[in-house]
């Protein structure tokens, strides 16, 4: 999977997840972990445990948060766990 394709499924994750949720107020890194999680294990070429992957995303978003690149945040993500992920 490139960066494009793994941008491509952060972006179904949200879409997932706005449908699940709608804009209330919620949780999202577990939920996101676990919609990810099984797709996520081809690239790693093993298990990916949940809430490894929910500290993850909590970790890739504080960063995003703070760049001033104005790359998208399914872009970002995507860059950060390739690197992760390698």
């Amino acid at each position: 999977m490139n960066e494009e394709q793994l941008a491509a499924l952060f972006r179904d994750a949200a879409a997932a997840h706005h449908q699940a949720f709608g804009d209330a107020g919620h949780d999202w890194a577990p939920w996101y972990a676990e919609y990810l999680a099984p797709r996520l294990a081809p690239i790693s070429g093993q298990p990916i445990d949940v809430s490894a992957l929910t500290a993850d995303l909590r970790a890739v978003d504080a960063e995003q948060r703070g760049d001033t690149s104005g790359l998208p945040w399914p872009d970002y993500y995507a860059r950060w766990f390739l690197r992760r992920l390698k």
